[in-house]
């Protein structure tokens, strides 16, 4: 048999990643492996049903197969179309129907966080204030308290000053779970996604009260607010272009 013939018997039993290196080898052997009836059974092993076909969908089963047979690499987002020094967040917190906090705070002051973490703090809440997942935090200045018998519910509004128009973040969400061991009481909502992305749903905006460690059961000494999207989104630019999607009115 030539070394064509011992090529045309071996390739086939091939797995088409096996094959593909063999196109690096030499040239006769790159063009012995570019015959299209290779990739057919390559293509039949994971799509039978597009090789019933007397013609592969792509110009290709070569094609075909180089395009689909591993999963896409995460793509690199496009430079988001807001930036923080747009955006104003609406923050509302209530005991029972008692206000104790409301201020609008600046995209940048929200995204700039803890410049250092206050001194007191445990070293598991420590951890997670400086941990990588891309978190928005609100310093709170002066503390204030509040008693853990009554109920707590927050509000989250996020507006654009480039558009005039106001998102929802959070709408009168209870704070249900009190993390003694982290020192966090969290709250959570449903993001209101635009209709123009109708399949995206479930996303949820978590907010978080970050309390001091201070021994008393009765009350959550409360130095910081956090908020982040980390179900979806996980860096600036990811948060920015879910903020951007919100249902803007």
């Amino acid at each position: 048999m030539s070394n064509e013939e011992v090529l045309k018997a071996v390739f086939p039993l091939l797995e088409g990643a096996d094959l593909a290196s063999c196109m690096v080898v030499c040239k006769q052997w790159r063009d012995v492996a570019l015959d299209d009836y290779f990739w057919k059974c390559q293509c039949a092993k994971r799509w039978p049903s597009i090789c019933k076909r007397p013609k592969p969908p792509t110009v290709t089963y070569y094609k075909l197969y180089q395009t689909f047979y591993k999963r896409q690499q995460s793509r690199i987002l496009p430079p988001p179309r807001i930036s923080f020094d747009d955006l104003e967040f609406f923050i509302d917190i209530w005991t029972e129907e008692r206000l104790i906090f409301s201020e609008v705070v600046p995209g940048p002051i929200l995204q700039a966080g803890f410049k250092i973490p206050p001194s007191g703090i445990c070293d598991k809440l420590r951890f997670h204030v400086d941990s990588n997942e891309y978190k928005m935090t609100l310093p709170v200045e002066p503390r204030f308290t509040i008693p853990v018998s009554q109920t707590i519910s927050v509000s989250v509004l996020v507006g654009r000053k480039d558009t005039n128009k106001v998102a929802c973040i959070i709408n009168k969400s209870m704070f249900d779970y009190i993390d003694r061991t982290s020192f966090r009481a969290m709250a959570f909502d449903f993001l209101d996604i635009s209709p123009v992305y109708p399949f995206v749903s479930g996303i949820r905006a978590w907010i978080s009260l970050l309390f001091m460690e201070d021994g008393s059961d009765a009350a959550l000494d409360v130095f910081g607010i956090q908020m982040d999207f980390c179900d979806a989104a996980n860096s600036k630019e990811e948060v920015l272009w879910l903020l951007d999607m919100l249902d803007w009115k």
